[in-house]
């Protein structure tokens, strides 16, 4: 091979060719010679200084260079025709070569040998191309080209317990699943057969050895991990094979598939028994101990090498792999699109079909495998259950599972770590085995949503569960429905406002006997008729009365006729039938219920004198009066007990943190605290509860009646002995004498005060002053006066009132909690707890997304008071007042934010930038869309046109409805070709802020803020001290223990 220079231009440097300015292009370093015909290709080897070439005289030739020469080194033949390419294999010492005499060639590199040869009878190869990263080569011939790989990528494994023993690059490695350690034990290059690498792996854990297969080769693994790689000696134990499987503890068998026999050899390669197969067997595998799985075109048997009889027969057919629960349980077969799961007996359990080849799979420590495809890795349960668990990009090899990792092999044959949700499918398996336990636990800990869990739930025939997951409002209906849960189904038909929906209620209420929902129904549809005949038969005389005068209003003949005949209201009946022209009918109706005054009339305006005849035997149109009217409660119906998710989802949990006792309020605080001061209409205890001492029994007679004109009751006097007769009758007398009444119990509300170190049981006491005392050092409450409804409605609830008599004054009896009047502790009955706050919360909500932002903010300021004073129970509801507390105090400074932007005084750059500080409050995402909307258009109002665009791409982010996310897009078009803004705006939404609860101006994140001691809001440093804007009670900088609520010891 020799490369010249046709254009050299520069005699002074051999080989050089310079272009018009004098720079060198190309310089020939060196020039190899060996080739007798004309060279059609020449490669370079991607890492080693070598290059390859092939030329026209059937011959290809390696080369060596180094920095100053370059030089042969060997010449492969065996082409009968000219060598058009050849190329080095990117990872392994191999040699490619396509010829024009219809064959590629595969070389080894080393050893100078051909080992493969791919024939194409009509065309001929012209070039070979290597994929960059994947085991891909690309041959081009006559026709078209062709796409190949050259060896098995799958990694001959086998897996023991928590170790994995794998082959790599020739090594036999093994890695520890406890540990995540990997260690070489084995090399096998110089010793495997015939350089291929190994397609099966089997492991012997009582020999510590491995069983190969195709031409199988027996190994014995060093039990030390800790040194470096062993060469395999010479004396290795093979044999010719399709198959070896350990089926004992020195045993292994090996398949013939060419004689069809099996042969059970010892660990010295010695056979010690041999049977035919019992049909054409293609593959063995494990079948536990003393048994195999036998592949058959048709099916799989799993056969006794000891008695060698059948002990199970499945019918599938082209099965490669078997993959073994841990338990040995059960046992999965695959195929290349198609998946058994089975039992130790091989009884099928399920089937599954895949479009995608499986390319492996491991079974979960719950019973549950584990598989990948092409694309995707998924999972199966026994039962036949089938889902996605994520996407791949390229074919990985599992290996175990555990928890939530996924242990696996690449093609390169290394080891990866995926991190998996196993939820979805130890959902489903829980609700199979039905541990609801495990059922509720998933449902509290993890995010199930799609349609997926939907439809499995119903399919399963939960449709109470599936109502937890589902958020979509027409999907929600049809559950509620379906497990009769009517509460819900009516929210959701408000939200749907369909008349088929309402219809759809109505009919689940009436077969629930639940009249209310079902009257509800009738009104929303406006079905008139059916209301008058539920009120008729339900004895609701009074709604019947209104029918009538909304069929008068309507204009409906019919109606007001049949309501007037459900009341018996015969004046109705004749009035009307008199308007219609049926003078004879209102006649007759006047006639048979003796209105004989009313029938005379029509008469006369009839010009008739004489009666007409009346038919006799006629009956009066009048219904019976209700004796016992059901208007007002539902139908009876059989008592039921509750279902297992519905007393799961109410179970409670008794933890909670501890809290800090409560530190003494600051005189100076209790200066300015409203009109608390006015305490006229409080009628408060001053902590010494007076009491009545009962007279003595002795000298305390009864003032005697006399009845007289009476029987009486014939208490003639008997001659009884004397009972203070005797010797102990002075004793008697002066022990009577001598009687002391048992000293008064405590007052209760010092025991409130005593036991509780919450503000709200000591309000409940009528102790205002330590609350207030509690509350200043917790969170800083300095402002008193906008809680005094909070105050006076836990006073009130704490305790009920029982007339007496007029002149007695009535007796307080107190309301304790339920859960700790059964303890040690009586504290008293608090009316907000965490429900109710919940409730007042979605009102909130609902104000806010109808643009009622004043009375929104009334609401969130109200609940924002109230938490100061909200009990729980538990540990997880004391989080939740904190997390109502972050979202009313976020809700409080986004609305007063948007009422400064409304004010008719600001100004344009004013309006903009509040509007733009509204979009970074925590809000819930329907809210949020709103606000990026209002701010969008906004910015676009006044011509701030990159701002607004800006808003446009974060409200699209978020998944808008269809008509905002049109007006989104819209705006985003008009300002592609313009995103300039015309006002210079204090907002940065790169660089992160919180707004100043005083100035609505932005702090940005470096910039020094103080909070509020109780709602933590945000202020500039210029306002410590000052009243905290946002929940108007609380200092700005003060210090506080923090907010509790809950008790110290509680659980």
């Amino acid at each position: 091979m020799q490369f010249e220079d046709n254009h050299r231009g520069n005699q002074s440097v051999p080989g050089a060719n310079p272009d018009m300015f004098g720079n060198t292009d190309v310089v020939v370093k060196y020039v190899l010679e060996g080739h007798e015909r004309g060279v059609n290709w020449a490669s370079f080897h991607p890492n080693l200084p070598l290059i390859v070439s092939g030329s026209d005289d059937r011959q290809i030739k390696l080369w060596r260079y180094n920095e100053t020469r370059a030089w042969e080194v060997d010449t492969l033949r065996g082409h009968y025709n000219n060598v058009s390419t050849v190329i080095f294999h990117p990872r392994q010492e191999l040699v490619l070569s396509a010829s024009e005499d219809k064959t590629i060639s595969v070389w080894d590199m080393n050893k100078r040998t051909r080992l493969n040869t791919f024939r194409q009878e009509h065309d001929r190869f012209w070039t070979l191309c290597a994929h960059p990263e994947l085991n891909l080569f690309a041959a081009g011939h006559d026709n078209g080209f062709t796409v190949f790989k050259l060896e098995r990528e799958r990694p001959a494994q086998a897996i023991y317990q928590n170790q994995l023993f794998y082959v790599k690059d020739k090594i036999v490695r093994m890695h520890d699943f406890s540990v995540s350690n990997d260690f070489p034990l084995l090399s096998i290059k110089k010793v495997a057969a015939s350089g291929a690498v190994p397609r099966t792996l089997s492991y012997n854990p009582a020999e510590h050895s491995a069983a190969e297969g195709g031409t199988y080769e027996l190994y014995t693994l060093p039990k030390d991990t800790s040194g470096d790689t062993r060469e395999a000696s010479g004396d290795i134990k093979k044999g010719a094979g399709n198959a070896a499987v350990f089926v004992g503890r020195n045993r292994f068998a090996v398949l013939n598939k060419q004689s069809q026999q099996i042969v059970i050899k010892d660990l010295a390669n010695q056979p010690t028994k041999n049977f035919k197969t019992p049909g054409l067997v293609n593959d063995i595998f494990h079948g536990g101990s003393k048994n195999l799985i036998l592949v058959t075109p048709t099916s799989v048997i799993l056969f006794d090498t000891e008695l060698r009889t059948i002990l199970g027969e499945l019918n599938v057919s082209g099965v490669r792999y078997a993959v073994w629960s841990p338990d040995q349980s059960m046992v999965a077969l695959f195929s290349k699109n198609a998946l058994v799961i089975a039992s130790k007996q091989l009884e099928q359990l399920c089937l599954i079909h895949e479009t995608i080849r499986i390319k492996s799979g491991a079974w979960d420590e719950v019973g549950i495998f584990i598989y990948s495809t092409q694309n995707h890795i998924k999972y199966a349960l026994p039962q036949g259950d089938v889902g996605i668990i994520r996407t791949v990009e390229q074919p990985i090899y599992l290996t175990k599972v555990k928890g939530k990792s996924l242990y696996c092999l690449d093609r390169d044959g290394k080891i990866r770590v995926i991190m998996i949700d196993p939820s979805e499918y130890r959902f489903k398996l829980a609700l199979v085995r039905r541990n609801y336990d495990e059922v509720l636990h998933i449902i509290r800990t993890s995010n199930l949503v799609g349609q997926s869990i939907i439809a499995y739930l119903q399919k399963k025939g939960y449709p109470e569960v599936a109502l937890h997951f589902v958020k979509e409002t027409k999907t929600r209906f049809e559950l509620a429905l379906q497990c009769g849960n009517l509460e819900v189904a009516e929210d959701m038909a408000k939200v749907l406002e369909r008349e088929e929906c309402w219809n759809m209620l109505g009919q689940e209420a009436l077969l629930q006997g639940n009249q209310k929902v079902f009257e509800r129904a009738l009104q929303r549809v406006k079905n008139y008729d059916r209301l008058s005949f539920l009120y008729l038969i339900t004895g609701n005389t009074d709604n019947l009365k209104k029918m009538l005068k909304i069929a008068d209003l309507r204009g409906d003949i019919m109606s007001r006729y049949h309501n007037s005949l459900y009341l018996g209201d015969v004046d109705e009946q004749v009035r009307l039938l008199k308007e219609v022209g049926q003078a004879p009918l209102a006649y007759l109706a006047a006639k048979t219920h003796g209105l004989e005054e009313e029938a005379a009339g029509i008469l006369e305006a009839a010009g008739l004198v004489n009666d007409p005849k009346i038919p006799m035997g006629g009956e009066l149109l009048k219904p019976p009066p209700p004796i016992l009217k059901q208007s007002e409660l539902n139908w009876p119906q059989l008592t039921i007990a509750r279902g297992f998710f519905e007393g799961g989802y109410a179970a409670t949990d008794n933890t909670g943190p501890s809290i800090v006792a409560p530190v003494p309020l600051a005189d100076a605080a209790l200066d300015d605290v409203g009109d608390w001061d006015n305490d006229d209409d409080l009628d408060l205890d001053s902590g010494v509860v007076p009491t009545k001492v009962a007279k003595g029994f002795s000298g305390a007679a009864l003032p005697s009646e006399e009845v007289d004109g009476g029987e009486g009751w014939e208490d003639d006097e008997l001659d009884l002995p004397d009972p203070t007769a005797g010797a102990g009758s002075l004793a008697a007398n002066a022990a009577l004498e001598d009687y002391t009444p048992p000293t008064p119990g405590p007052y209760l509300g010092e025991i409130w005060v005593s036991s509780s170190q919450l503000a709200s049981d000591h309000i409940a006491a009528g102790s205002f002053e330590t609350a207030m005392q509690i509350l200043n050092r917790q969170v800083g409450i300095v402002n008193f006066g906008p809680l005094k409804p909070q105050f006076m409605t836990i006073f009130q609830c704490a305790k009920v009132y029982l007339s007496c008599t007029p002149s007695v004054v009535p007796l307080s009896i107190a309301l304790l909690r339920a859960e700790e009047s059964k303890g040690r502790r009586t504290l008293p009955f608090q009316a907000m707890t965490v429900t109710s706050m919940i409730g007042k919360l979605q009102e909130a909500y609902t104000a806010t997304a109808g643009g009622k932002f004043s009375q929104a903010l009334d609401l969130f300021v109200s609940i924002i008071h109230s938490l100061l004073f909200t009990v729980a129970s538990k540990r997880s509801e004391a989080e939740e007042i904190q997390q109502l507390l972050v979202i009313a105090r976020e809700y409080i400074l986004g609305l007063r934010l948007e009422l400064s932007r409304r004010e008719p005084a600001a100004e344009p750059k004013r309006i903009i930038e509040l509007a733009a500080y509204f979009t970074h409050c925590q809000l819930q995402p329907l809210h949020l869309q709103l606000v990026l909307s209002s701010a969008m258009t906004a910015a676009y109002k006044y011509k701030n046109f990159n701002t607004a665009c800006q808003f446009a791409r974060r409200l699209l982010e978020m998944g808008p409805s269809q008509a905002m996310g049109a007006k989104a897009r819209k705006l985003l078009a008009a300002c592609e070709n313009n995103q300039t803004d015309e006002i210079a705006l204090d907002y940065n939404q790169h660089n992160p802020f919180v707004v100043c609860g005083k100035s609505h101006t932005p702090i940005y994140r470096g910039s020094p803020v103080i909070t509020c001691s109780y709602c933590s809001a945000s202020y500039k440093p210029e306002y410590k001290g000052e009243l905290c804007a946002v929940c108007g009670v609380a200092a700005i900088g003060a210090s506080g223990t923090g907010l509790r609520s809950i008790n110290e010891g509680d659980r």
